[in-house]
């Protein structure tokens, strides 16, 4: 008994592959009489690890006076007067680029004008810098973490 298959040649089926890998082409349908051939390429999967996290222990001396303040301010951090508030939608980073030193820590004197931490918003870096001088006793985001307009970022006091 003899089929209706048609013969598919691998060579073909092998330069349609080729096409679709040296093109941004996702997907090719080619077709002649009775034959059709599809090929199509799945995109690629993206697998994020997630960002190493430091945290930097505050100095025991002033652990003690910098612990009063904060726990009043606890609550709401958004309601601090010293609160830094995101500026713009995006990714706050606290280092200038993957594995380097953050710019800041909880106990960093900063001064005004001092980048304390990135904000990427349609890929580009914007340097937040401290709104005033003082000495940080939060650091309310994680490095690579997406913020919201307004969101409290850290504190200063």
């Amino acid at each position: 008994m003899k089929t209706n298959k048609p013969n598919i040649d691998p060579a073909l089926v092998r330069e349609i592959a080729n096409l679709l890998s040296e093109s941004d082409l996702t997907e090719i349908e080619v077709q002649q009489e009775d034959l059709r051939i599809r090929v199509v390429r799945a995109a690629p999967t993206v697998y994020a690890a997630p960002a190493p996290v430091t945290v930097a222990a505050a100095p025991v001396a002033a652990a003690p006076a910098a612990a009063a303040p904060v726990a009043a301010a606890s609550d709401d951090p958004a309601k601090h007067p010293g609160v830094v508030p995101s500026p713009m939608v995006g990714t706050a980073y606290l280092g200038p680029e993957p594995g380097a030193r953050y710019f800041i820590d909880v106990g960093s004197v900063v001064k005004e004008g001092q980048t304390l931490l990135i904000v990427e918003a349609m890929k580009t870096m914007n340097a937040i810098p401290a709104p005033r001088a003082g000495t940080v006793t939060r650091i309310l985001v994680e490095n690579a973490q997406p913020v919201e307009y307004g969101e409290p970022l850290l504190i200063i006091e």
